[in-house]
């Protein structure tokens, strides 16, 4: 014990890191949690979040240890938190956390140790081999659950997003407002660190899982499964309607990404016509089809289903922008009234709207609208092949 203390203390010390332990009731298997972080590293931070056992007295038996405690017990997210405020106010860059139920072996501090001199500015991961003994079914499937909409919302794949053993560079955090206090913000904290454009990466840990019977849980699958469903809704909807533009507009403001972009990915001459075809009239489709406020995002999400250009289908879905609406609207209006007996257009806009114009108009609009994108889309779609095919054989004969 005195010689891996006198080998990584000093190596916590200088890299003003510290060892975070979030707790709630795991008295039977804490002193031993903390007594093998101990024996690498006096700084030690154990939050009591709303312990109702014998864990505050279990504390007390640990001199020098740094302790954050309150009541009542408020979820795993918010005594992350909590403790990161108090490392950060301690003068911490970076801090460890290890949870407190022993299934983290402190024999893995030195690898987040070594990843600190790599990367002093990324988040590090303790990946687990999630196929070994005794792994709790319920624990894989949320693993690849969690994996998919991590790779949806930020387009970075990751091994083990769920694991609880991890490297935070708080000093690159410090600015970060987060919002979940339960399971799910190990989540958000992931994300929104990877949309700021810090790194995140992984490393390969062990991990003890009990036999069944021993095994102590605070993870209640249907509540906690709903939070983790509603953040990924709402972090997806970011991603696609603000945090995706933004970091196209970014890359596209470099010319040598410019040009990169449009030989690499536009005009990509190992990609069919009819598929780049496909994909620029499936982008007109969608840019008039009426669904006002989510056409980017099903776009997107159709044209990876469906393996088109996405790039494509997102510059061609374009057709939808201000200067084009009122004549998008007005073409629907118009293709609508193959649907209806009476015109509303006239009603429509008109000063005095009743709730029947309405109706019969949003009719004539919904109805003409689908239609105007299914012909645009096909148009698009021909005028694209031909032009494609023309300009092709040109530069073949030439």
């Amino acid at each position: 014990m005195t010689t891996t203390y006198e080998t990584y203390h000093p190596q916590f010390e200088a890299h003003k890191a510290c060892v975070l332990i979030p707790t709630y009731n795991n008295a039977g298997t804490l002193a031993a949690v903390v007594e093998s972080a101990l024996a690498y590293t006096s700084h030690v931070i154990v939050v009591s979040d709303g312990a109702t056992d014998a864990t505050n007295e279990i504390l007390q038996g640990f001199p020098g240890l740094q302790i954050v405690s309150y009541a009542p017990n408020r979820g795993k997210g918010w005594a992350l938190r909590q403790g990161f405020k108090y490392a950060i106010s301690q003068g911490y860059d970076f801090v460890i956390t290890m949870d407190a139920d022993g299934q983290h072996f402190a024999s893995d501090l030195p690898i987040f140790l070594q990843k600190i001199s790599e990367n002093r500015d990324a988040i590090v991961i303790g990946a687990r081999n999630l196929q070994q003994e005794n792994m709790p079914g319920k624990n894989t499937f949320a693993n690849k659950f969690s994996n998919f909409w991590f790779y949806v919302e930020t387009g970075k794949k990751a091994p083990d997003t769920q694991s609880g053993y991890r490297l935070y560079p708080v000093h690159r955090m410090k600015k970060t407002w987060y919002i979940c206090t339960k399971y799910e913000f190990e989540i958000e904290v992931l994300v929104r660190a990877s949309w700021r454009g810090i790194t995140i990466d992984w490393a390969p840990i062990q991990v003890y899982y009990p036999p069944a019977g021993e095994r102590v849980s605070h993870f209640r699958p249907f509540r906690d499964f709903s939070r983790i469903s509603v953040l990924n809704t709402v972090l997806v909807t970011i991603a696609f309607l603000y945090i995706k533009p933004r970091d196209f507009i970014r890359y596209m403001l470099k010319g040598e990404n410019r040009r990169a972009f449009f030989r690499e990915t536009l005009w990509n001459v190992n990609e069919s016509n009819p598929k780049k075809a496909a994909a620029i009239g499936f982008g007109v489709f969608m840019g008039i089809f009426p669904v006002w406020g989510f056409q980017m995002l099903i776009a997107f999400a159709l044209a990876s289903l469906f393996k088109l250009n996405r790039a494509l289908v997102v510059v061609a879905a374009n057709i939808s922008i201000p200067p084009m609406i009122p004549f998008i609207i007005y073409g629907s209006l118009l293709m609508g009234r193959l649907f209806v007996q009476e015109d509303a257009t006239a009603a429509i806009f008109s000063k005095s709207i009743s709730i029947e114009s309405i109706k019969q108009g949003g009719i004539q609009y919904f109805s003409g609208a689908i239609l105007l994108a299914v012909i645009a889309g096909i148009v698009a779609w021909m005028v694209t092949f031909l032009l494609l095919t023309l300009v092709r054989r040109k530069k073949q004969v030439a």
